[in-house]
């Protein structure tokens, strides 16, 4: 997927859209996306000046992102990711195990992968991970819900 396919899906815009490009994506298994990390990122002015360095919950929100591409295959109840999402939106629930295991700079490009642990109805839990490289910077355990934005405030 490219990145015009992502803002189909995605509800995200500039500056928060924080996948780039989709590499695999196997419905309702998993997902592989790419970040470029620039030093156009508008945080790096102020994480941090002289010595940028990706936020941590800015890796975690890519992660969360490639997983909402794949909860809107496996939530859905397609098992495809079809047209616009924009009657639907997900809410990550928690966040856990998290670990940060090397920072990120600008010129690193961030590879997502994210797998579904299990799904209940609207709820589902994934496995994320990201790496520079070959090697891992990041993971953590994500729930997320997904529901109608018509039912949403019922």
């Amino acid at each position: 997927m490219d990145i015009g396919q992502i803002m189909k899906i995605l509800p995200h815009r500039y500056p928060m859209l924080l996948v780039d490009r989709i590499l695999e994506f196997v419905p309702q298994e998993k997902v592989v996306g790419i970040k470029n990390v620039s030093i156009n990122e508008q945080f790096f002015q102020g994480h941090f000046p002289g010595h940028p360095v990706m936020p941590g919950v800015l890796i975690l929100e890519s992660m969360a992102q490639a997983a909402g591409i794949l909860a809107f295959s496996g939530l859905g109840g397609k098992g495809e990711v079809e047209g616009n999402m924009e009657d639907r939106v997900i809410y990550f629930m928690s966040i856990d195990r998290v670990k940060f295991r090397k920072p990120v700079v600008p010129g690193d490009q961030l590879r997502l992968e994210v797998s579904l642990i299990r799904q209940r109805g609207n709820i589902a839990s994934f496995d994320g991970r990201a790496f520079v490289d070959d090697h891992l910077v990041a993971e953590a355990e994500m729930k997320a819900m997904m529901v109608d934005r018509q039912t949403e405030g019922d």
